[in-house]
């Protein structure tokens, strides 16, 4: 029968009031900034299309037109044919909710910066004529200039904090925002009372500045959080939206992959993504289950086979009988794992919080102790308010909250220059932690593409002429191929046989790529030797022939990095989904002895569960979405920027480049930080002991107990800069190991 190639994607669009409609793709396979030029010109001659924006942080991509005529699906081909992976994405209710309060967050950041630098400029004034020849009438005026940006400033701004407060008092307990909001209340409050009275001091510029400098690390969190949830939101994107449903009478019928049940009959074709959980029944091909086993080299599917709804069918065409659709399929046991992980990690109570439960009732009493004393020693009320407050002020918990912060700032962009992103804020902490290191070996021990081992065996023009038949050819191990010469233009006419390879004319006489069987091309049995268990692919084009020696090599470096690992007293464990004999030369060549194969991610997140169990704190270094519920079930975890967007998302560490190096070298600088911090802690203490009675013996005010706390923030923050460390000069790598081959299965 014929069907129409045109799908409706209303489903996805979002119309404005104008009659303009936009859709979000999620764009897989973009790796550089690079990529984003390259999508944003291809895609300006696609017809119709008004523009086209992508994001590198969240891999989307945004459509815009107007013109009823225009397909979505003409962008989403082109952008396949381009070699990007490309799905439409419906943004979910709590996106919508997380963005709408980042934009809040930024509107009181941005507030209470302008009414902070405004009123500075004013309280400079006031301080300097205070001390020459200022007139009490130009005082006031500055001050009630002053009140006129604070107060509103103060109601818009500190709403984060008085909600959070409000809420906590509702359920009858406190945390750091309850100091906050009342330090700050009673701040404007007593600096209101002055201006009316006409006194010399008022405190509106320590209010706003508190609020100012709280929000910037309230909009840094809330940012590294959203951006987590976005990249791991389209893991959903990664399924068939559809289904071609076969029927008793014969006829195939594209249905929503939602409507699939269990038992029903569903073909796929080849470039179509699998749409459900099943086993084949009739038909082979190879599969691209990278997005379910992190592993590189296709599958090959077979009657009796079992598939999973996600893996992409690269050469032929299959019949499967469903076993589990909808949300029951295996892609979304996955999802379930990573919420559930995420979930028991989040249930972990957080340093500030657990000191929040003592240090807000001990301050509040303290302030009230400091009142009812003065009152009791015949003070008048005035006096007993501003001592209350200086001990509010003095004791503001900025040197406290910064005492950990602030490392994290300054070790995080030490990182960054090395190459080293920080995903979540408390993850230098856990890396410090962190005393046995578990490793994926496809794309994290081994480099994430495979390689053509024996290049400079072969003759250059075969070569030239291989790779313009690879560029034609689906097969990820052909890519080895194209990837070494990427200028190679494709070969006109190419037919690829499937499980065989690609055939063509050139010249006159056929040129094939592809099994030395379909080549006709007979292997030295040297190069096996030489090469155990990698793959090959032959060449043959007349007299001239060719084997290519295809395989994942090890990153540079892994071994010293294992050594190093091994060296700070972290055990070193491999957890892979691959077979035990591709595992175990890896294995024997790292001298790691604690390794497993054959995980699915079950079974991983159940092995580091164990771990966990027994007093462990392990850091995960995984890259494949199998590996997403792992490293979200680790203690810690770190991630290859080669890794897919939801391992990213997941990991709280992402580093580049080739060598695992730094996955040693950001242990190293968690733990030279985790002792700054300590340090920090013990300053704050230090000056919380000694302000505190200063400032109850009324020998402070409020101005000079704002200074004062300025001062302990100031001492934090420059000791922290001690995280930095020693900048080195990497030492000079090999570009790809020689340790033996394996194949990428």
């Amino acid at each position: 029968m014929t069907e129409s190639r045109r799908l409706d994607f209303s489903h996805y669009t979002r119309r404005t009031a104008d009659g303009v409609e936009t859709m979000d793709v999620v764009v897989d396979g973009i790796h550089c900034g690079g990529c984003i030029g390259r999508i944003e010109r291809s895609l300006k001659s696609v017809q119709g299309l008004a523009d086209a924006r992508l994001n590198f942080t969240n891999r989307r991509l945004t459509l815009t037109w107007n013109d009823p005529a225009f397909d979505p699906g003409e962008a989403i081909r082109l952008l396949e044919r381009m070699g990007y992976h490309a799905n439409p994405f419906r943004l979910r209710l709590d996106e919508e909710q997380d963005g709408a309060q980042s934009k809040f967050l930024l509107r009181c950041l941005a507030v209470s910066g302008f009414a902070a630098m405004n009123i500075m400029l004013l309280s400079v004034s006031v301080w300097s004529g205070n001390v020459t020849d200022i007139t009490p009438e130009t005082r006031d005026l500055f001050h009630w200039i002053s009140a006129a940006i604070a107060l509103p400033a103060a109601a818009y701004a500190g709403q984060p904090f008085f909600r959070s407060a409000w809420n906590a008092l509702k359920a009858r307990h406190t945390n750091m925002d309850v100091p906050i909001s009342l330090g700050i209340l009673l701040a404007l409050g007593l600096s209101l009372f002055e201006t009316a009275h006409s006194a010399e001091h008022a405190y509106f510029d320590s209010a706003i500045m508190l609020i100012f400098f709280l929000l910037c690390g309230r909009v840094l969190d809330q940012m590294m959080r959203r951006k987590t949830r976005a990249v791991a939101g389209n893991l959903a994107a990664l399924k068939s939206d559809t289904a071609h449903r076969l029927m008793d009478n014969g006829e195939v019928v594209e249905v929503p992959a939602a409507a699939l049940r269990a038992g029903d009959r569903i073909l796929v074709r080849a470039g179509e993504r699998i749409a459900a959980d099943g086993v084949v029944i009739g038909g082979h091909a190879s599969l691209d289950e990278s997005l379910i086993t992190g592993e590189t080299a296709p599958a090959q599917a077979r009657p009796g086979r079992r598939v999973y709804a996600g893996s992409i069918d690269l050469d032929g065409t299959l019949t499967l009988r469903v076993t589990a659709a909808g949300t029951d399929t295996f892609l979304d046991d996955i999802d379930r794992l990573l919420d559930k992980a995420v979930h028991a990690r989040s249930r972990y109570v957080k340093l500030s919080d657990r000191i929040a439960a003592y240090y807000a009732p001990v301050v509040h009493a303290t302030a009230a102790f400091t009142f009812i004393g003065w009152m009791l020693a015949g003070q008048s009320a005035h006096a007993a308010v501003i001592a209350a407050i200086s001990v509010l002020i003095i004791t503001c918990p900025c040197a406290l909250a910064l005492a950990i912060p602030a490392v994290q700032v300054v070790a995080a962009s030490a990182l960054f220059r090395s190459g080293v992103f920080l995903n979540a804020g408390d993850g230098i902490e856990r890396l410090a932690e962190a005393d046995v290191a578990v490793f994926d070996k496809t794309g994290t021990l081994t480099l994430p593409e495979p390689h053509v081992l024996n290049a400079d065996d072969i003759d250059p023009d075969a070569f030239v002429l291989a790779a313009r038949l690879a560029v034609s050819s689906r097969h990820p191990l052909a890519a080895a191929l194209a990837r070494r010469l990427p200028q190679s233009a494709p070969v006109e006419g190419v037919t690829e046989e499937h499980g065989r390879g690609v055939r063509a004319m050139f010249d006159g006489i056929e040129a094939r790529l592809g099994s030395p069987a379909f080549c006709a091309v007979e292997v030295p049995h040297n190069l096996l030797a030489r090469h155990p268990g990698a793959s090959l692919i032959a060449f043959r084009h007349g007299d001239r022939e060719a084997v290519f020696v295809i395989h994942q090599a090890l990153r540079p470096d892994a071994a010293e990095t294992i050594r190093g690992l091994a060296e700070l007293g972290i055990d070193v464990h491999i957890l892979s989904g691959d077979r035990a004999e591709a595992v175990a030369p890896i294995a024997g060549a790292l001298g790691v002895s604690n390794w497993r194969a054959g995980l699915n991610p079950a079974g991983k997140v159940a092995t580091i569960e164990a771990l966990k169990t027994g007093g462990r704190k392990v850091l995960m270094i995984g890259d494949g979405l199998n590996d997403a519920p792992s490293l979200a079930a680790a203690n810690v975890s770190i991630s290859p920027i080669s890794a897919t967007d939801l391992s990213q998302a997941q990991a709280d560490a992402v580093f580049l480049g080739r060598s695992l190096a730094p996955v040693l070298s950001t242990v190293i600088a968690a733990r030279r930080a985790r002792v700054i911090m300590r340090q920090n802690l013990v300053l704050a203490i230090v000056y919380n002991t000694i302000a505190i009675p200063v400032a109850m013996a009324g020998l402070v005010t409020p101005l000079i107990a704002a200074i004062a706390m300025s001062g302990s923030s100031i001492l934090v923050t420059l000791n922290a800069l001690r995280a930095r460390g020693t900048r080195q000069a990497p030492p000079a790598l090999p570009e790809v190991s020689v340790i033996p081959a394996v194949r990428p299965t």
